[in-house]
């Protein structure tokens, strides 16, 4: 059994980020608040072992984790002649997030430390792996800067023609416990995916304008007609993707990609589990920011494509911006 390990990267301003070797997960991610107190902002385990155990993995969290070959879910249609023939792993007719041994539950290998403001991470995923054709050399690197942003990118090459798309998949809670209905959020999106009872999208490009789904002003989540989110947004073309900021804390979070898509998940509540620093949370406690190509893009042809060749390298960009803004809205 390969052991677990973690890496942490410091700035000067007090900002930490620790990096677990099981499933490339970010356990703890600590920014300072307007009090000028150090607030872990993404949702932990107690421990690095807790990620292993039956009690968190039957829950599908993916705490923090990477998620691969494919983040978000993939039909059983097969209307894609990459996986017609092969055999994804689904379950109710839904093959989510990888699939059952997904990269969230792989143990990764750091790669020598260069400097203090970068960890490294490498997995090599072989053919057939879940389902998907092609050995996929994959790099997940963390940088944290002295401007408390934090940038994560994700790289992969293959060796067969096949399908790629990772995320991460970090619960923030810019107070670090409770709930994140007191949260504004925002997102530069004029579209979302229609979807059915599996939330699989029907193909359906769904304007945003006058609906529930429309974030494109700065709001707060805990409004009356809030039902909770676990949707994909098409993004606009603009440099900041995603705001969160919560007065509680003053802590913003802007969020930059390069991906085109966002799914935006906010669960209703977490189960029972041996939370870092023993912190309590309420309903809606944690928002996930999925920044990715489309979920079932495969089944979709008017979808980005997620196919990559031998000699193509895809790449998953993404930024988080950490600042203080100590002001009402």
């Amino acid at each position: 059994m390969p052991k677990i390990e973690t890496r942490t990267l410091t700035n000067i301003n007090g900002c930490s980020i620790e990096i677990s070797n099981y499933g490339a997960t970010i356990t703890s991610l600590k920014v300072p608040n307007k009090y000028g107190e150090i607030t872990n902002v993404v949702v932990g385990l107690a421990t690095p072992q807790a990620y292993t155990t039956p009690s968190h993995i039957a829950h599908n969290l993916y705490l923090g984790c990477t998620i691969g070959r494919y983040a978000g879910r993939i039909s059983n249609t097969k209307e894609d002649k990459l996986i017609k023939d092969i055999n994804l792993t689904f379950k109710n007719g839904v093959h989510l997030h990888g699939g059952t041994h997904g990269f969230d539950k792989k143990y990764w290998t750091f790669k020598s430390q260069e400097n203090s403001q970068e960890i490294t991470l490498s997995y090599v995923s072989k053919h057939l792996e879940e389902g998907y054709p092609g050995n996929l050399e994959v790099s997940a690197s963390f940088i944290l800067t002295e401007n408390n942003e934090v940038t994560i990118t994700y790289t992969a090459i293959t060796d067969t023609t096949t399908h790629v798309n990772l995320t991460n998949h970090s619960y923030f809670n810019l107070n670090g416990s409770g709930s994140i209905l007191d949260h504004y959020l925002q997102v530069a999106s004029k579209h979302y995916l229609e979807v059915d009872s599996n939330l699989i999208p029907t193909g359906t490009y769904v304007p945003t304008l006058h609906s529930y789904y429309d974030l494109s002003q700065k709001s707060q989540i805990g409004n009356s007609t809030f039902k909770g989110y676990d949707d994909t947004f098409i993004l606009e073309d603009k440099i900041t993707k995603a705001s969160l900021y919560a007065p509680t804390s003053g802590i913003q979070m802007d969020v930059e990609t390069n991906q085109p898509a966002m799914v935006i998940y906010t669960p209703k509540i977490f189960p029972e589990l041996p939370f870092k620093d023993n912190l309590l949370y309420t309903a809606y406690p944690a928002i996930c920011f999925e920044n990715q190509c489309f979920p079932d893009a495969p089944n979709n042809t008017h979808f980005p494509s997620t196919v990559i060749h031998p000699g193509d390298v895809y790449k998953n960009k993404s930024v988080f911006k950490f600042s203080i803004v100590d002001s009402s809205l």
